[in-house]
């Protein structure tokens, strides 16, 4: 079963959505906010695809922190903002294959949907 996780207002999170459900794949969708962060998901996560590529530093949640919580970040820090703050998680993260997929770039999108057709 694919896993996606996000944000229900997410516009981004409804496109992976879409994509999924254009595939026939059946899937679940996990609202970080709502349904909170797992600590081990989130560990696994700092693992691979790693922190840099979590954390999503374009989001009004990393705008609205202050300059010295997003100073000299390392992955301990990091690891504390996204565990503390899940709206900092890039979004979405879909979990099904060999590695979560994080993002909708085109090249995260064409994964998704390979990854939704099977």
């Amino acid at each position: 079963m694919i896993v996606i996780y996000g944000l229900k207002n997410c516009d981004i999170c409804r496109k992976a959505v879409k994509l999924v459900q254009a595939g026939g794949r059946p899937y679940r969708f996990h609202d970080l906010r709502a349904d909170g962060l797992p600590a081990a998901r989130l560990a696994a996560w700092l693992e691979s695809p790693g922190w840099e590529a979590l954390l999503n530093r374009r989001s009004t949640t990393w705008r609205g922190l202050p300059e010295a919580e997003k100073a000299d970040l390392d992955a301990a820090r990091a690891a504390d903002l996204l565990a503390r703050h899940p709206a900092l998680i890039k979004r979405p993260v879909v979990e099904g294959g060999d590695q979560p997929i994080v993002g909708l770039a085109p090249p995260q999108e064409a994964a998704l949907k390979a990854l939704a057709a099977g």
